[in-house]
């Protein structure tokens, strides 16, 4: 997939090989930017990414609108609708990982409310999910599935969340 907007978000002026994980936080607006907070703090948010990223590198999340939510997955997967998350990995390897990952923020409190989960627990859970795509994990088939899905079930209830998809 080409990077995101010709060259990754995360990429402006940085080392294209960091030697610890770092993560960039980004927000579309400041009402964005607001909404976020009020669910998890930056410091929150990172703790979950490094519990499921143990790799160098780089990892940017962004948290977008439905608008740019939308715009992006028709551009990247010919998709006419916002979806809950991106993800654009550009490098892995065995020691080194570089992604962007996108949130729509107003798909994941719709969800989160349809499933009757905090947007908290549910915003964990899709940063796991993106975080575990960004690292090559995919369920296309059912046992790639159930691979992914035992790995954020494991870091989720590690990190205090219920099953995510343990029936309501």
């Amino acid at each position: 997939m080409n990077s995101l907007l010709r060259t990754p978000i995360n990429m402006a002026g940085k080392q294209s090989s960091p030697s610890k994980l770092e993560i960039d936080i980004q927000f579309a607006s400041t009402a964005i930017e607001e909404k976020v907070l009020t669910i998890a703090s930056q410091a929150v948010i990172k703790k979950w990414v490094k519990a499921a990223v143990h790799l160098n590198g780089l990892i940017t999340l962004r948290f977008v609108n439905a608008v740019e939510g939308k715009k992006l997955n028709f551009a990247f997967r010919s998709k006419d609708y916002a979806t809950n998350v991106l993800t654009f990995p550009y490098e892995l390897s065995n020691k080194t990982l570089t992604a962007d990952i996108i949130f729509c923020l107003p798909v994941i409190q719709k969800e989160a409310s349809e499933q009757n989960k905090t947007a908290k627990a549910h915003l964990a859970h899709l940063i796991i999910h993106g975080c575990l795509h960004a690292q090559g994990l995919d369920h296309e088939n059912d046992k790639e599935a159930k691979k992914m899905e035992s790995k954020e079930i494991t870091l989720l209830t590690s990190m205090g969340f219920a099953n995510p998809y343990a029936p309501i």
